[in-house]
């Protein structure tokens, strides 16, 4: 026999129930061989054999098909019962008893529930057996829809399992890949900000100094992308977004720098900014920068140009509290459920299209501080607060 049977040999073999279903066909009908059987259109293999009688089939053993009846099963789906061979009307002149030598048989078709044939739960023996009566016809099919049940769950399972496993070495394969590119990215970006630093340090004409702002613009929102791309791949990998607190430098500052630095390459906006707490504050001041920093963004791409853009952090009963808020048209509210997802993108001008993660990123900053993040959008007014408990 080759191996194309092979995998339905072991299916039939990983059902624990089958050993047990063979003994008490045995055992209830006192016959001596009983088998489970894979049967197609020109094989008949044997996958599970119970032979006390030394009918000499193992598991893997292979009957001419055209020598059995479980052919003509196959084609029928219906099973065959047969008490005493010499007495009955349709099989007592079969060439199948008198190859091998039975007169009692008993045959019950296996169908999966996709309808396509297996195979036969059979039994034989040589001796004539009390075969065709409604109780040993029922155990019989009840036996056989069990063994199907137990194929498709477990083919079920084993492609599922299967397809969890690529899933998962395709995601692991990916976050990693996400990983190395956003570090490799990090020497590049880095070298082109302090480029255009040195630039604007020189004399240089309107023209040149437009350009050189435009190319500095470029690198403060790659800087972002980068940041969120790395805290993605962190959280995807397990590390997630860690944090350093310290209360020894103030918060403000930071603040300060992030506003400053997105208003200065997004000029068509006016940025209002009120920051009146008292620092300093138990946080990472770096997170909440980013924090700010992909808030203040999304404000500046999806805000209307001829309306301000506010900041404002505060403190209150014992809870800082940071806002940005800009006109424009509101979140549609099918929206507004997946804003903090990663990759979900909001539409946007031309050009101004992110990743998707700058929201999901910040969302993920407020919780690890034990805070929250929370969006409202009227047409007045779409405003993103983070409020974070101050700790003692």
């Amino acid at each position: 026999m080759t191996n194309d049977f092979q995998a339905d040999i072991d299916a039939i073999g990983r059902i624990d129930a089958v050993p047990m279903i063979l003994d008490v066909v045995c055992r209830s009908t006192g016959m001596g061989f009983a088998a489970v059987a894979r049967v197609t259109e020109d094989r008949w293999i044997a996958c599970q054999v119970l032979d006390a009688i030394e009918f000499g089939l193992k598991p893997g053993d292979e009957l001419k098909l055209k020598t059995t009846i479980c052919d003509e099963i196959r084609e029928s789906r219906e099973a065959v019962v047969i008490d005493e061979v010499s007495n009955d009307p349709v099989y007592s002149n079969h060439h199948t008893p008198a190859i091998y030598g039975f007169q009692s048989y008993i045959s019950m078709p296996v169908i999966l529930p996709d309808g396509s044939f297996f195979g036969t739960l059979c039994a034989i023996d040589p001796r004539p057996a009390r075969l065709n009566n409604p109780e040993t016809i029922g155990m019989f099919k009840l036996f056989a829809e069990l063994i199907a049940l137990h194929l498709h769950a477990n083919e079920r399972l084993a492609r599922t399992e299967a397809a969890l496993l690529d899933e998962r070495k395709i995601s692991e394969f990916r976050e990693q890949f996400v990983a190395v590119l956003g570090h490799d990215l990090r020497n590049p970006v880095a070298s082109i900000d302090s480029g255009t630093r040195m630039l604007l340090r020189s004399q240089l004409d309107e023209k040149a100094t437009d350009i050189v702002k435009l190319i500095r613009g470029s690198v403060v929102r790659m800087s972002g992308l980068i940041d969120n791309v790395l805290d993605l791949a962190r959280a995807r990998l397990g590390d997630g977004v860690v944090l350093e607190l310290d209360d020894a430098e103030p918060l403000k500052p930071t603040l300060v720098q992030v506003i400053d630095e997105l208003a200065s390459v997004r000029t068509g906006h006016v940025v209002e900014a009120h920051l009146d707490f008292e620092d300093p504050l138990k946080c990472d001041r770096g997170r909440i920068g980013q924090l700010l920093s992909n808030l203040l963004g999304n404000a500046l791409m999806h805000g209307s140009e001829d309306g301000p853009i506010r900041v404002n952090a505060s403190i209150d009963d014992g809870v800082f509290e940071l806002w940005v808020s800009n006109t424009g048209d509101p979140i549609p509210p099918e929206a507004m459920a997946q804003l903090f997802l990663p990759f979900f993108r909001r539409e946007a001008r031309a050009g101004q299209q992110g990743l998707g993660l700058g929201l999901y990123i910040a969302s993920e900053i407020a919780r690890v501080h034990g805070g929250t993040l929370e969006v409202s959008s009227t047409p007045e007014e779409t405003r993103f607060t983070f409020r974070m408990p101050l700790v003692q």
